[in-house]
C-alpha cells in the first residue's frame, strides 16, 4: 500500500496532502449518495401521485432555495471553516431524503410532505456550492489547484455516474424509498471525513465590522470589480437558459418522436457523463495560457446540444456530440474554478462564487418555462435553432472585454510544487 501511495503521489503531488485525500473521499461518497436521490425522488413522486405536474412542483422546490441560501452560504463560508458548512449542507440533504425515503417505504408520503422535504434538500444543495468552492484553495497550494480541481471533479463525476446506474437498479428492484434512504445514510457517512479537515475560516481584521448585508455588499463589490467575471457569468446565464430549455425540456420529445424513446435519451445522458469523465482526465494536463478565452469558447460549443437535435442527427452522432459537450463543460468548470481561486481574495471567494452560481443558473427556470410555449408556436426544430444561435451570440459578445482575451495563467516555470507538498508526505501504511 505504501508503494502504491508513493507512486500515486509522484504522479499526482496533490495526493500527498492529507486534507485533500479526505476531501477526495468525501467527493466519492457524497455524489454517489446524491445520485440515489436524483433517481429516487422523481419515481417516488410519480409512483405516489402519478402526476407530472406534481413532479414539477417537487423539483421546483429543490431550485427555489438557491435564490436566497446560496448568498447566505457565501457569507458564512467566508467566515467559518467551509468544511463545517458542507457538513451542515450534507446533514440537511440526508435528513430530507432519509425522511422522505421512510415515508415512501411506509406508504404514507403526501405531496405537501414531498415539497417541504425537497425544499430542505434544496437549501442543503444551495448551501453546499459556495462552501465547496471556498474549501479547495484553503487546503491546496496555488500550483496544484488545477490538478486538485481535475482530480476532485473526476471523483465526483465518476461516483455520480456509477451511483446513478446502481440507483436505477435499486429503484427498479425494490422501489424509490430504499434509494432515498441509501442517499441519507451515505451523506451522513461523509461527516467524519469532513470534520477531520483542518481548513480555517477567514478572520476579521481588528475593528472590521461584520454583518450579513455588509458582507454581501462587499462580495458584490468584488464581483462587479472584475469585468471578466461578470461578463462570463452573464454569458453562461444566457447559455444555460437556452440549453436547459432547448435540450433538457425539448430533448425528450425529440427522442420520443424520432430516436426511439426513453432508452435513446438515457444513452445521450450517459454519453454526456462519459464526456465529463474524459474532460476531467484532459484537465489534468491541459493548462491554457489564456483560460478565460477557453472558457468563453467552450460555452459556444454547447450549442451542439440543440443543433444535433434540431438537425435530426442519428442517435450515434448525437451521442458523440454529447461526449464532446461533456468534455468541453468539464474543462470549462476546472479552468473557471482555478481562475476564480487565483484572482479573487480567499476571504471573498465563497461570496463571489455565490454570485457566480446565482447569476449562472437563475435564468434556467426561465428557459424551462418559455421553451414549451415557443416550440408550440414555431416548432421544436426552429426553437432549438434559435437557442443555438442565442448561445453562440452570447459567447461572441463575451469576448468583447479585453480582460477576457488577455488574462493569463501563471507560466509553467512559476507552478512549482512547494517543498511542504512533496510526495514523501504520502501515508506509510
Amino acid at each position: 500500500m505504501a508503494m502504491l501511495w508513493r507512486a500515486a503521489a509522484r504522479r499526482f503531488p496533490v495526493l500527498a496532502i492529507r486534507d485533500f485525500r479526505l476531501l477526495l473521499a468525501d467527493r466519492l461518497l457524497a455524489p454517489a449518495a446524491v445520485a440515489f436521490s436524483m433517481v429516487g425522488v422523481s419515481f417516488a413522486v410519480l409512483d405516489t401521485t402519478g402526476s407530472t405536474a406534481d413532479l414539477s412542483y417537487v423539483l421546483a422546490a429543490q431550485i427555489a432555495p438557491s435564490l436566497v441560501f446560496t448568498l447566505i452560504s457565501g457569507v458564512i463560508s467566508d467566515r467559518v471553516p467551509p468544511q463545517r458548512v458542507i457538513v451542515a449542507a450534507n446533514v440537511m440533504i440526508a435528513v430530507a431524503e432519509g425522511l422522505l425515503g421512510v415515508l415512501v417505504l411506509a406508504g404514507d408520503a403526501r405531496l405537501w410532505q414531498m415539497i417541504v422535504l425537497e425544499t430542505l434538500n434544496g437549501v442543503g444543495m444551495a448551501v453546499f456550492w459556495p462552501a465547496s468552492q471556498a474549501l479547495l484553495p484553503k487546503i491546496v497550494p496555488d500550483p496544484l489547484l488545477q490538478q486538485a480541481n481535475a482530480l476532485s471533479r473526476l471523483a465526483m463525476n465518476g461516483a455520480q455516474m456509477g451511483g446513478a446506474a446502481v440507483a436505477g437498479v435499486v429503484v427498479a428492484a425494490v422501489g424509490p424509498g430504499w434509494a432515498m434512504t441509501v442517499c441519507g445514510v451515505g451523506l451522513l457517512g461523509t461527516i467524519p471525513m469532513l470534520l477531520a479537515i483542518r481548513a480555517t475560516g477567514h478572520e476579521h481584521a481588528a475593528g472590521e465590522e461584520a454583518g450579513m448585508l455588509r458582507e454581501l455588499r462587499e462580495g458584490w463589490s468584488e464581483f462587479r470589480g472584475h469585468s471578466w467575471l461578470w461578463t462570463i457569468v452573464l454569458q453562461y446565464g444566457v447559455v444555460l437558459m437556452a440549453w436547459y430549455g432547448s435540450f433538457q425540456v425539448l430533448g425528450p420529445p425529440v427522442a420520443k418522436a424520432h430516436l426511439g424513446g426513453p432508452a435513446s435519451w438515457g444513452a445521450i445522458m450517459s454519453a454526456e457523463a462519459l464526456g465529463l469523465i474524459v474532460g476531467g482526465l484532459v484537465s489534468l494536463r491541459f493548462t491554457p495560457r489564456r483560460p478565460l478565452l477557453v472558457v468563453v469558447c467552450l460555452g459556444a460549443i454547447t450549442a451542439l446540444s440543440p443543433l444535433s437535435l434540431a438537425l435530426r442527427w442519428p442517435l450515434v452522432a448525437i451521442c458523440l456530440a454529447a461526449v464532446v459537450i461533456g468534455v468541453a463543460m468539464e474543462i470549462m468548470v476546472v479552468q473557471w474554478s482555478v481562475t476564480l481561486a487565483r484572482n479573487v481574495p480567499p476571504g471573498k471567494l465563497a461570496r463571489v462564487s455565490a454570485y457566480d452560481a446565482l447569476g449562472s443558473v437563475m435564468a434556467m427556470p426561465v428557459g424551462a418555462l418559455i421553451a414549451g410555449p415557443i416550440a408550440a408556436q414555431i416548432g421544436l426544430s426552429a426553437t432549438q435553432y434559435g437557442a443555438a444561435a442565442l448561445m453562440i451570440v452570447a459567447s461572441g459578445l463575451a469576448l468583447l472585454p479585453r480582460d477576457v482575451r488577455t488574462l493569463r495563467s501563471p507560466a509553467p516555470d512559476d507552478a512549482t510544487v512547494p517543498p511542504a507538498v512533496s510526495p514523501s508526505s504520502a501515508p506509510s501504511t
